[in-house]
């Protein structure tokens, strides 16, 4: 569980150095403009951190006989550092625009598309489709608005990213759009680390009216969330799975301890004890041998998650984004792996002890038993 939470927590820091805390969207419609909200108002929030302007839209990049089809996302200069992503490059370096020079980070799968890096002294043609324009029958000049950028540098985030995503300046991205200069797709919200994000969220969606909508990570990919949370869970089932049969071993324990002490069993009722007395001796050791087994394993788990983590002593192989399996320990785990070990063992411990092998004490005849 811990190896699991640990790819877990990895693959959603890699999602977030994409995916905003916060994203402010238009209801309706594709983009809004800053300028009818209180635009200063809302980056002086308690809590927040940065805001900054997106402007997102499909376009197709081509260089001679290579052509990629990707999202392209202009952002501001912040962005980067901002965000994480200027420490996720391949190769190149983090660079938007320099004077009248616009440059492209790619994701790297779209980069081995194009054939390019940042050494590739050719600019990419950006096509974008005019908005209100049907390609039917019409010229590329027509059709899309045009322009051209160098790649400045590539990034490797994770897949899903890699595959589908190139940046650029925001104002490159607005010019191909017409767009004005105060309009956007999107607002990314960053907070500070002691935030309250739901409450930041609640005065935003207050402020900014019913116009708008204000997505969390969780909003911005639910079905990842979801998957990652069903996974989860549909391990643990299994694990549960393999603690039931590994109880087993209880039942073959005490079914020989039983059959071993039955002088033993006829001593204590010659002592008074009835056989629930007796049963209940048998399911207290049963239920020590669960404890023994399970504080020892949990012991056990805890040094080998510490060795990992310190250590990395079980690598992951070549060309992965880190060199070990990740690990991340959490109480509410060791908990519920305790929790469902006793109460499995107890039942199987109490099934055991009620069936096999005690039985209530023969009637005395003549003074015997």
């Amino acid at each position: 569980m811990s190896v699991y939470n640990g790819i877990g927590e990895l693959t959603q820091n890699l999602f977030n150095v994409f995916d905003p805390e916060l994203i402010i969207e238009p209801s309706a419609g594709k983009t809004f403009r800053t300028g009818n909200i209180e635009y200063d108002h809302l980056k002086g929030l308690e809590g927040v951190a940065y805001v900054t302007e997106l402007v997102e839209e499909n376009a197709w990049l081509t260089l001679k006989q290579a052509e990629a089809i990707v999202q392209l996302r202009g952002v501001e200069q912040n962005y980067g550092h901002a965000t994480g992503l200027d420490t996720m490059l391949y190769e190149g370096e983090y660079l938007l625009s320099d004077d009248n020079t616009h440059y492209l980070l790619l994701g790297w799968n779209i980069m081995m598309r194009l054939g390019v890096n940042s050494m590739t002294n050719v600019p990419l043609s950006v096509h974008i489709p005019k908005r209100g324009t049907k390609s039917i029958g019409l010229t590329m000049d027509e059709a899309f608005m045009n322009g051209y950028a160098y790649v400045a540098g590539t990034f490797q985030v994770q897949e899903e990213i890699d595959n589908l995503y190139a940046v650029t300046d925001i104002d490159f991205v607005r010019q191909l759009m017409n767009y004005a200069d105060d309009e956007v797709t999107a607002l990314a919200v960053e907070l500070r680390e002691d935030a309250n994000l739901a409450k930041v969220k609640k005065k935003m969606l207050s402020q900014l009216g019913d116009g708008y909508t204000v997505k969390d990570r969780y909003d911005q990919k639910p079905l990842y969330y979801k998957i990652f949370r069903s996974e989860r869970l549909g391990v643990f089932l299994i694990l549960s799975l393999i603690v039931l049969i590994s109880t087993l071993n209880i039942i073959a324990s005490l079914s020989l301890l039983i059959t071993n002490k039955r002088k033993d069993i006829s001593t204590l009722r010659a002592l008074g004890m009835t056989s629930k007395d007796v049963r209940r001796v048998f399911f207290d050791e049963g239920l020590m041998i669960a404890l023994v087994g399970v504080i020892a394993g949990l012991v056990t788990g805890f040094a080998v998650c510490m060795l990992q983590q310190h250590f990395g002593i079980v690598k992951i192989g070549a060309n992965a984004i880190v060199d070990a399996f990740p690990v991340a320990m959490r109480v509410v785990d060791f908990v519920a792996t305790f929790g469902v070990v006793t109460l499995l063992s107890a039942f199987v411990v109490w099934l055991t002890v009620r069936h096999v092998g005690i039985q209530e004490p023969r009637p005395t005849v003549g003074g015997t038993q």
